[in-house]
């Protein structure tokens, strides 16, 4: 997992440079440093806006006594979604975006359930559960 971190944080960051660079000869330097400042804040923006709705839909389930687990896991999700969008990058927005947006959300949040399954069917993740009668929040 170390290294794949270690990778990752190696070469992203070049990946990057490099299609900056090759974007930046199509359609220039300015236009290239736009491209990433405007990214950055719209993605920002939307991200945003995209976690409010989702507090606001968690505040309702907890109103009628539901664990918002689904809204936690998009409340992750669009977290990270924000942390792409505002990193400089066409790759990390493109990533960033794909997070975002719910349709494509859903895709990343079966394959988290999957993922997360598997894990706890193996063991290496345990699930303890409290008694019942927690009473309401």
């Amino acid at each position: 997992m170390l290294l794949k971190l270690a990778l990752l944080f190696t070469l992203l960051p070049l990946a990057e440079l490099y299609v900056l660079i090759k974007i930046g000869a199509v359609i220039g330097g300015l236009n290239t440093l736009l491209l990433v400042l405007v990214t950055g804040v719209a993605g920002a923006y939307l991200a945003r806006m995209e976690g409010l709705r989702v507090l606001t839909r968690a505040r309702e389930n907890l109103r009628q006594g539901m664990v918002p687990a689904e809204e936690l896991v998009d409340g992750i999700l669009i977290f990270i979604a924000g942390v792409l969008l505002v990193t400089p990058g066409v790759i990390t927005d493109c990533m960033g975006l794909l997070l975002l947006f719910p349709p494509t959300r859903r895709y990343f949040k079966i394959r988290l359930r999957r993922r997360f399954d598997r894990m706890v069917a193996q063991g290496s993740v345990r699930v303890y559960r409290g008694p019942d009668n927690f009473g309401p929040f």
